[in-house]
């Protein structure tokens, strides 16, 4: 029995391979390249940034790969009768399949691993080949024109050249609306960009800072920012790991406690005074709890998504095996279809939706997001008895 498993499993191997193969260069070459040209992005940076787009795929495109693989293989065996002379020679159907549930267990482990660590990894180090591209397309726009406008954030740079990564006679004028302009002007300045907080940072030397019409002071260094873009000082939650996410709920909870602690000690000062509670009493008036509370439901429901969603592969390899043992023919892309089908109308819908009750705290994360995994589970189960039997 030892020699039919080693057979099944190098097959699947083999399938798996070359399927995921196929399946990767389309995805990058016909989605993510194209949205990269038309972001701006030249054929340096594109080639710098694939291999980290490769593994953040990877979770995404394994299970559809995995369930076709195995489609694959036992559709052919089914339509060679080779499962029913196993079965002849005394194999049960367990046995059969036990090398697709040896490599979806595998590729679990392989997915948990790529969406916990790979992918945070891979993230931050496209925010820094991004960052480099657009410091590029910014200076070289700056060293052509002179001037770089963004009327939105009201942001206005100008130069009067511009040396490798160096602004010569710059000149920085930043006037967000209801606000008054400010405008610095320096000798020289350098600029960097950060996608991670989303943020100009300007490095400047020996300049002046003036504010409507009047001068406010003379600096030999400086450092000041700009708003690139809409400001996000939280990471993503898909951008950690989970001993970073477990890091970031407990400062959730502890800021929460904390400013549950000043609010109430306010209203009981308010009390205690005869007074109705002033907006003015918590100036600087800090996030508010419920926001907090959002947070850290969305990162609860990041960390117990995760082993979910690596595990659907076992669950995708069970419907897989045992649905193209039942149907006992070599018509894989049937088999697929009718296994692939239900798992995109009913499995991915109730997954991303218990997801979604769980970012909103209307469900308890620890249990919903298994929920779709159960029912394609118990499919399965169903599916293994009912071939059992032949």
């Amino acid at each position: 029995m030892r020699l039919i498993q080693r057979a099944i499993l190098w097959e699947l191997l083999r399938v798996f391979g070359f399927l995921l193969a196929v399946l990767t260069v389309l995805l990058v070459f016909v989605g993510v390249v194209q949205q990269a040209s038309e972001q701006g992005l030249g054929a340096e940076q594109i080639a710098q940034i694939l291999p980290y787009i490769v593994p953040s795929l990877m979770p995404f495109t394994i299970p559809a790969t995995l369930l076709l693989s195995v489609c694959i293989v036992y559709g052919r065996m089914g339509g060679d009768q080779e499962i029913i002379a196993a079965k002849a020679a005394g194999a049960h159907v367990f046995t059969l399949l036990s090398p697709a549930f040896l490599l979806a267990a595998v590729l679990s482990v392989s997915s948990f691993v790529l969406t916990d660590r790979v992918i945070p990894w891979a993230m931050h180090n496209i925010q820094v080949i991004v960052s480099d591209a657009m410091e590029d397309l910014f200076l070289d726009f700056l060293r052509t024109t002179n001037r770089f406008k963004d009327s939105e954030k009201g942001l206005m740079i100008t130069a009067r050249r511009v040396e490798g990564k160096t602004l010569i006679g710059p000149q920085f004028r930043y006037a967000p609306p209801g606000r008054s302009p400010v405008t610095v002007t320096a000798e020289r300045a350098t600029v960097q960009f950060d996608l991670e907080k989303g943020l100009i940072l300007v490095e400047m030397h020996n300049g002046l800072l003036q504010s409507s019409g009047k001068v406010h002071g003379w600096f030999e260094h400086e450092v000041r920012s700009f708003p690139l873009g809409d400001q996000n000082e939280d990471t993503k939650p898909r951008h950690l790991s989970t001993t970073d996410l477990f890091e970031q709920l407990e400062r959730l909870k502890e800021n929460r406690a904390a400013l549950e602690r000043h609010a109430a000690a306010v209203a009981a000062l308010d009390l205690i005074l005869g007074e109705l509670p002033r907006p003015d009493r918590l100036a600087p008036e800090p996030p508010p709890p419920v926001k907090l509370k959002i947070l850290e439901y969305k990162v609860e429901a990041e960390i117990y998504s995760r082993p979910a969603m690596s595990a659907s592969c076992l669950f995708f390899a069970l419907i897989g095996g045992t649905f193209s043992i039942k149907m006992g023919r070599s018509s894989f892309l049937t088999t697929f279809m009718i296994c692939f089908v239900p798992i995109l109308l009913v499995y991915y819908p109730i997954t991303l939706g218990m997801m979604n009750l769980a970012k909103h705290g209307d469900a308890d994360p620890r249990w919903c997001v298994w929920v779709g995994n159960v029912l394609i589970g118990l499919w399965g189960a169903i599916t293994l008895r009912q071939v059992s039997r032949f």
